[in-house]
């Protein structure tokens, strides 16, 4: 999967078209790998979508409106300052080189027009975004390397730009096909696609693979081991490729996998999955690339948004079971308490032959079936009554401690249980929104003090609705409060309520509206409490259910947490067909 040199023509193409001429109106920089350029023509405003992330560099437009932070970095500021206004007058690509060049014309601080290279290079962890001036040198960069971080090429500020050292590969555009079908034959690649990989320049693995399929069907051949007939089929795929793109007749292609995922991408349309399904054709390479991508970041995103909330429910994770340890160590000397008992009783019963000063008395233990005789310590500054009275005081206490330090374990486990729970909330939280609902319920609970910035959600999230294949709606919460409020004030008493077995998850009611519930509505159901847990990959989960009558909240219980009773329990596998329930 990647962001090949051709399908980057072919973004290239599509954004000259829609932006060539426009002008710069805002520039953004949600975080430190991304920049969002806001384009305005005569007709309509563009947002360009640049990104240097190591797994995902790209450049296209997006719809979607990602969130800034409330001071700008200084780079942002740079790039404002030098390009706020500039018209966007041409984008360069060297052959099928995965780097694009923006020029534009803007003006200097003196007022004169001046030329501003926005160079994008999209090569992995090695990807970057630089400024460049009209000549040639660095005005600063997304990523700055040193001599230090590499000896063949640096990029500084004031230094003379250099393009990434072109690979030794041959393009379908410049090079005549018989001496790339020459380079091909000659490769010593185990396999053709690898050959065609390390030999024609723009093409990612899956296209590459794509040709071999054609040429070789289901084998997998040496390019030493073609024979004529495959050799002409080669031969005519790679033409039948630079006439697509020579005529600009690629069109986007998104592939999915078996479970109808976003696998990968390509400029051409790929044969070598049976499965009709496993392609969609979609209107415009950057809205392919803005979708994918989108899903494939938004988990990271999310990662980066909740990391310090992860790091701090962590650490009072960690103080709980550390509490917890020194409780139960604490219980343990407790076990002994009956002994004290023992002792006072023995003392009392025997007072007579107590002697003050004595340090320890051997008396008959009544309470012993066999009356053995059993050495209890004395204070040699005590009396007789005295001794029992401190027995007695340290059966009294040992008693009490057991009673509060049993009370404060369960409160310890139970808040235990909570974090995990919050834990896996923040983990499947997929906006700010949810992000925030969670953050304001740790802040109502007293775990985070309450921040002016944290942002209130602008509107209520609802539960996720899903509607089973014979057409019960199932709704499924998607925090402890959303939780609540489902189960406790929105459910009616007569729908079935649903909860993966012994583990953090979501609350999953079945709106029965007088209806028998279906064994199929119970099975997707099911899936879908199984799918929004912690549980979600284990082989075989195990989930409860009863009536929602029969689910009680416990007084001055943790968000989220209720008692259940009268129920049962179904088994479900790991969810494979959540996309086909209708939302």
């Amino acid at each position: 999967m990647g962001l090949d040199g051709i399908f980057l023509k072919c973004v290239k193409n599509e954004i000259e078209k829609a932006v060539l001429g426009a002008r710069i109106d805002k520039i953004y920089q949600p975080n430190k790998e991304e920049f969002i350029f806001s384009l305005r023509t005569r007709a309509e405003l563009f947002k360009l979508l640049i990104s240097s992330r190591a797994n995902s560099p790209r450049i296209h437009f997006t719809k979607h409106n990602l969130e800034n932070p409330a001071t700008p970095p200084m780079l942002c500021m740079l790039f404002r300052k030098k390009l706020s206004g500039a018209k966007l007058v041409s984008i360069r690509q060297t052959g099928f080189e995965r780097a694009l060049y923006l020029d534009f014309d803007a003006m200097n601080e003196l007022g004169e027009k001046a030329r501003i290279t926005l160079a994008v290079e999209i090569m992995g962890k090695y990807s970057n975004v630089i400024l460049i001036d009209q000549n040639g040198i660095i005005i600063d960069a997304l990523k700055r390397v040193d001599f230090e971080k590499s000896s063949k090429r640096q990029i500084m500020p004031g230094l003379k730009y250099k393009e990434p050292p072109a690979q030794d590969k041959l393009c379908l555009l410049s090079n005549p096909i018989e001496e790339i079908m020459q380079r091909i034959l000659a490769s010593s690649k185990d396999t053709l696609s690898d050959a065609l990989l390390s030999c024609v320049q723009g093409v990612s693995p899956t296209v590459c693979k794509e040709i071999e399929y054609k040429v070789c069907t289901n084998e997998v051949i040496a390019t030493t081991c073609l024979s004529n007939d495959q050799k002409d089929k080669l031969q005519s795929a790679l033409i039948n490729m630079a006439n697509l793109i020579n005529t600009n007749n690629t069109k986007p292609f998104l592939i999915l996998n078996k479970f109808k995922e976003p696998l990968d991408f390509s400029f051409l349309e790929i044969s070598q999955y049976k499965n009709d399904d496993s392609l969609i054709l979609y209107e415009s390479f950057s809205s392919l690339l803005d979708d994918f991508y989108y899903e494939k970041d938004k988990t990271e995103r999310m990662k980066v948004k909740s990391q310090n909330l992860t790091k701090n429910l962590q650490n009072i994770k960690s103080r709980l079971s550390r509490k917890i340890k020194l409780q139960k160590n604490e219980l343990d000397e407790c076990k002994d308490k009956e002994q004290f008992k023992i002792c006072g009783d023995l003392l009392t019963a025997n007072l007579y032959k107590i002697k003050k000063g004595e340090q320890k008395i051997i008396l008959k233990n009544f309470y012993s079936p066999n009356l053995n005789e059993i050495e209890i310590k004395l204070d040699p500054k005590l009396n007789g009554i005295q001794n029992a009275q401190k027995y007695y005081k340290s059966y009294k206490k040992a008693k009490t401690a057991e009673t509060f330090l049993n009370q404060q374990i369960e409160k310890a486990q139970n808040e235990l249980i909570y974090i995990d729970a919050v834990l896996y909330e923040i983990s499947t939280a997929e906006t700010e929104i949810d992000l925030n609902e969670i953050k304001q319920e740790l802040v109502d609970e007293g775990y985070i003090k309450k921040k002016n910035h944290i942002k209130k959600a602008a509107k209520i999230l609802q539960p996720l609705n899903f509607v089973s294949s014979d057409g019960f709606t199932i709704l499924v919460g998607r925090n402890n409060l959303q939780n609540d409020k489902l189960t406790l004030k929105q459910a009616n008493k007569k729908d079935m309520w649903l909860h993966v077995k012994d583990m953090p998850g979501s609350h999953t009611i079945i709106v029965l509206e007088n209806k028998s519930l279906s064994q199929t509505a119970l099975m997707q159901a099911a899936t879908l409490a199984a799918f929004h847990s912690k549980a979600a990959e284990s082989s075989n989960i195990p989930v409860d259910y009863t009536l929602v009558k029969y689910v009680k909240k416990p007084s001055g219980a943790k968000p989220g947490m209720v008692t259940y009773s009268n129920y049962k329990t179904i088994y479900v596998k790991p969810c494979s067909n959540i996309k086909n329930f209708t939302i």
